[in-house]
Parts: structure tokens; C-alpha cells; sequence
């Protein structure tokens, strides 16, 4: 999927998608931009990413720890926290809840057109 996502649905899960990455495996920042557009997010950039980071960091949801790279600085790499692994959970169980609740309205069969003036 190569679309453009909207902005604001992006934003509400922009922190539940990068706890579930990085559950996956402990990764840095570019890293993780990387991973987020070959999952179809080609739209995210590493000025929204970065940021959330470090707001989970800040949380407590995320741990970091700096690995010296042979290409440059040293990266920042973060995994989760027990605390990080309790809200993935409870993230994914609420994502999973607001997709039904949509896709239940959204499923409901539609009436005739509108008439005009109503």
C-alpha cells in the first residue's frame, strides 16, 4: 500500500504501531521510519517518529541504550518496558475494538439514495 495515510488517524496510532515494532525487535530511530514505510507508511517521517520516541521513552514504555555504529554516531536503540509490553496490550485490545465498532456501522447496508432537500 503506497496511499497516503490520513494525518490524524496516523497520529492515534503512530504509538500503538511503534510499540508493536519495536516488540518485534529492539531498533533505532531511522531503523524504525524504515520499517514503518515498508509496512505501507510511506508517509511517516522521521520528524514524527523521533518525537514519539522520545515521548514513550519519557512514559517509561520505552528503554534505550547507545551502540556505536562504524557509519557514524552512535544510535540510539529502544526496546520496550514492562510497561511498554502492558500498553501494546492494551492498545492493540482497543484498536481491535474501535475497528469492530466501525466496521459494524460500516457494514450496514445503505437505503436508496438520498432524495434532494433531505
Amino acid at each position: 500500500m503506497t496511499s497516503s495515510h490520513d494525518p490524524q488517524l496516523l497520529k492515534g496510532v503512530l504509538s500503538l504501531l511503534l510499540l508493536h515494532l519495536l516488540a518485534e525487535q529492539e531498533s533505532y530511530g531511522y531503523e524504525v521510519v524504515q520499517r514503518l514505510q515498508g509496512a505501507g507508511f510511506a508517509d511517516v517521517l522521521e520528524g514524527t517518529v523521533y518525537p514519539a520516541l522520545a515521548r514513550l521513552e519519557r512514559e517509561g514504555r520505552l528503554a534505550s541504550r547507545l551502540v556505536a555504529s562504524s557509519s557514524g554516531p552512535a544510535r540510539k536503540y529502544y526496546r520496550l518496558t514492562d510497561a511498554g509490553h502492558e500498553a501494546l496490550a492494551a492498545g492493540a485490545d482497543g484498536w481491535a475494538r474501535h475497528v469492530a465498532g466501525v466496521e459494524a456501522v460500516l457494514s450496514r447496508p445503505l437505503s436508496a439514495a438520498p432524495q434532494k432537500g433531505s
